[in-house]
C-alpha cells in the first residue's frame, strides 16, 4: 500500500477508512463501474478521500456538495415541496439525493449522506444520519444511524466509514454488470 502523501487527508484519517477507499475504487477500477457522491453534512469530505488516492479518475467520476436546501435540488433535481414536507435529513431525501447523483453523472454507483453532524435547530438529533446509495437497475439502499452527540468532526468520519461501507456492498451487487450507456 502507497505511503500516505502528507499533502493528503490520509495523515488525518483512521488507516481502516483509507484503506476502505483505496479498495473500493480499485473494485470500482476493475469493474469499470463509476462512483458519485452526494453529500450534505459530510462538505465533500468523501469525495476529497476518494481524489486523494492516486488513480481515482479510474472510478470517481463526480461529487456533489449539496449542503443547503437550495444545491439539493437545483444540482440534484429535488423538490423543495420533498424537502419542506419529510425535511432535509430524512429517508426519501437521502434516496432521492443518491438517484438525482445517478442521473446527473455518468457513474454507475451514486452515494448520498444527509445528517446533523452536530447540534442544528430545536428537534433536531444530533449524530442523526441517513444513507443511500443507489445503482442502475437494482432498488435504492438506504440506512441510518444515530451516532449520538458525538461531533462533528467524529460524526463525519464515522459516516465516512458507513458510506465505504454501504459502497462497498452496492458495488459487489453491480460488479460485472454494464454500466449505462455515455
Amino acid at each position: 500500500m502507497p505511503t500516505p502523501d502528507a499533502e493528503t487527508l490520509s495523515p488525518a484519517l483512521p488507516d481502516d477508512i483509507v484503506e476502505a477507499a483505496m479498495s473500493l475504487l480499485e473494485t470500482a477500477s476493475k469493474a469499470k463501474i463509476g462512483i458519485a457522491t452526494a453529500e450534505s453534512c459530510t462538505g465533500g469530505l468523501l469525495a476529497s478521500l476518494l481524489t486523494d488516492i492516486d488513480g481515482a479518475s479510474n472510478a470517481f467520476d463526480r461529487g456533489f456538495v449539496v449542503y443547503s436546501k437550495e444545491a439539493k435540488c437545483d444540482l440534484l433535481g429535488l423538490s423543495h415541496q420533498m424537502i419542506d414536507d419529510c425535511g432535509a435529513v430524512s429517508e426519501p431525501v437521502a434516496r432521492a439525493m443518491a438517484e438525482g447523483a445517478l442521473r446527473r453523472s455518468d457513474a454507475g454507483l451514486a452515494i448520498a449522506i444527509t445528517g446533523f453532524a452536530g447540534p442544528g435547530e430545536p428537534g433536531d438529533e444530533a449524530g442523526l444520519v441517513h444513507f443511500a446509495c443507489a445503482a442502475h437497475g437494482l432498488e435504492t439502499r438506504h440506512i441510518v444511524h444515530h451516532f449520538g452527540d458525538i461531533g462533528r468532526g467524529a460524526t463525519r468520519i464515522e459516516s465516512l466509514r458507513v458510506a465505504l461501507d454501504l459502497l462497498a456492498d452496492m458495488l459487489s451487487a453491480v460488479a460485472g454488470r454494464p454500466q449505462r450507456a455515455a
